[in-house]
Parts: C-alpha cells; sequence; structure tokens
C-alpha cells in the first residue's frame, strides 16, 4: 500500500510542476499565430512544388535517355 500513496504522491507532484510551468509559457498571440501557419503552408507548397517538378525532370530524363 506504501508504494501505492507514493506512486499517488509522486503523480500529484508531476500534476502540479506541470500546472505551474504552464502558467509560466509566454503564448504567442493571434497574429503570430496566423503568420507563422500562413508560412509553413507556403513552405511546404514550395517544397511540393520543387519536389514534384524533380520528378517531372527525372521522369522525362528517364524515358527519353534511358528507355529508349
Amino acid at each position: 500500500m506504501n508504494t501505492m500513496q507514493e506512486a499517488f504522491g509522486k503523480f500529484q507532484r508531476y500534476l502540479r510542476e506541470s500546472y505551474l510551468e504552464m502558467k509560466s509559457v509566454v503564448w504567442p498571440s493571434r497574429k503570430q499565430t496566423i503568420s507563422h501557419t500562413i508560412l509553413v503552408i507556403l513552405f511546404s507548397v514550395a517544397i511540393a512544388v520543387f519536389l514534384g517538378s524533380l520528378d517531372i525532370l527525372f521522369t522525362y530524363l528517364l524515358q527519353t535517355l534511358i528507355i529508349k
């Protein structure tokens, strides 16, 4: 039973420390969140276009130089 109480005490301590840590977090503003989200989306689209272009290029090269 003693180990059960120790485990529960550790869990309570963890929750208390987690709560205190979350209070000290500086959260981004709504404007920052929106701008960072847009930046990530644009970067992802740019990388997708780049990789898609490489795929098309390599497919073309493979078909014209190696297969024919």
